[in-house]
């Protein structure tokens, strides 16, 4: 989003509500100090009833019709913005939206930038910066765990935390500047900053389980990476096949034909899933199925979870096995062939499976233990946690400042005092109360027009 100068914050803006293009219904919103006025003139009538839907005709400045609209008026603050707000709720054609856009432009409105009703909103205080946040997940929204996420934290989930949090800080620090300011005061209490102590060791532990949980809210939003490998012809791509419902990777009896890496996008669990199909593991010399299988490596490194395929025929372990990390995936395929007790190292801390990708056998067992393993370990907690890497910084610094606070309590008050006032900036830059205009102008931007 462009900077906008402060006078162009009290400017009156209009923007679609609803995607562009031929609908039913389009919603055109309006919102600032002029917007009263706009609603008079374009329906020549006295302002309707607040927050009563109302059928008026409206007209331009040469009071030619322009549709006839279901008007609604939210007076100041009474609004989402907290501004005057108004919707014209018009019929759909591009005709009709293109007339009413011209008719406020003609009026003096200007063209709202991508969230700037919600910035208003923000800077008007009717959400913090998290919630504002959480708006913007609820509208990306693909999956019903990213709905129940974004839910949780536009209804200020976080915020109930960082508040909590806060307060904590605020504690610390007065018993902090009570020995700092007072420190020959009878009634107050030798070694006062001592008593901080206890309460800043709690804070710096739940600033490190919400760092530690972080991860969780950060897949929900842009999902979980799932890399299958394994040595050629072992069945990788006929499982992401099955997987994915459709025929998203060539399969052939040829050695080597996958040699770039194939994604899927799908759901599981209720969270978005990349899935990846890789290149045969295997030593060659053919220097573009080489490139191909690291490629294959890399992803499998950068992978959240990772499936190992193995052909049950095989009489040794296969190359990937190595890349597994506890928690993994070993899949036996091609059980169909009759060979049920296939030869590999065993491992408990895998999650192993005999199937057959060409008759679907085990097929259900691996697709409930990959729901269950992405529900466990990336699923949203009932609590709304940190779902961004603005939320992670933050959170780090205070635990950071929290944690050396502490530790200066009992050589230098003055040292702990200074580093509780780091960790409450970080707070307040967490729900955007700092002057932080290049991350507000970065949020916003992200948001569509008309929100």
């Amino acid at each position: 989003m462009n900077n906008l100068k402060k006078s162009d914050r009290s400017d009156t803006i209009f923007a679609l509500a609803t995607p562009q293009g031929r609908s039913g219904v389009a919603v055109m919103r309006i919102s600032g100090p002029d917007t009263n006025i706009s609603v008079q003139r374009l329906t020549d009538q006295s302002l309707p009833k607040p927050r009563k839907a109302t059928l008026r005709k409206l007209i331009d400045q040469k009071k030619s019709p322009i549709d006839e609209a279901l008007v609604v008026w939210f007076p100041s603050p009474h609004s989402f913005t907290g501004e005057d707000v108004a919707e014209y709720h018009i019929h759909g054609s591009p005709a009709v939206v293109e007339a009413l856009s011209t008719a406020l432009y003609e009026q003096g409105l200007r063209q709202a930038e991508p969230g700037e009703f919600s910035r208003r909103a923000f800077q008007n205080g009717k959400m913090d910066l998290t919630e504002a946040e959480g708006l913007a997940d609820l509208i990306d929204a693909n999956t019903q765990g990213q709905r129940h996420q974004a839910l949780r934290q536009m209804k200020g989930g976080l915020r109930d935390q960082y508040e909590q949090w806060r307060s904590d800080i605020l504690d610390a620090l007065a018993f902090v500047e009570g020995e700092i300011d007072f420190p020959d005061e009878e009634d107050v209490p030798d070694a006062l900053a001592k008593r901080a102590g206890p309460g800043l060791f709690n804070l710096s532990e739940k600033l490190s389980k919400a760092l530690a949980e972080s991860g969780r809210g950060e897949r929900v939003r842009h999902g979980v990476d799932i890399a299958i490998i394994g040595e050629p012809n072992s069945g990788k791509s006929s499982i992401i096949n099955r997987l994915a419902g459709r025929e998203a990777a060539i399969v052939s009896d040829e050695a080597g034909t996958t040699r770039d890496i194939v994604e899927v996008h799908m759901e599981l669990a209720n969270l978005p899933v990349r899935m990846s199909d890789t290149a045969g593991l295997r030593d060659t010399s053919n220097k573009v199925e080489a490139e191909g299988v690291r490629r294959a490596l890399l992803r499998a490194e950068d992978a959240d979870l990772r499936i190992l395929v193995v052909d049950t025929r095989s009489t040794s372990m296969s190359l990937g096995t190595e890349t597994l990390m506890p928690g993994d995936f070993l899949v036996y395929n091609k059980a169909d062939l009759g060979n049920e007790n296939p030869s590999g190292e065993e491992n408990v801390s895998r999650e192993t499976f005999l199937i057959s990708a060409k008759t679907g056998e085990g097929f259900y067992d691996l697709v409930i233990g990959l729901e269950r393993v992405v529900r466990e370990r990336f699923g949203a907690t009932e609590q709304a946690g940190l779902t961004r890497v603005r939320h992670r910084d933050c959170v780090r610094r205070a635990m950071q400042s929290v944690t050396k606070a502490y530790q200066n309590l009992s050589v230098a008050p003055e040292l702990s005092g200074a580093e509780l006032r780091v960790a409450l900036h970080a707070i307040k830059e967490l729900a955007g109360e700092a002057d932080i205009e290049a991350v507000l102008d970065r949020v916003f931007s992200s948001f569509c027009i008309g929100k």
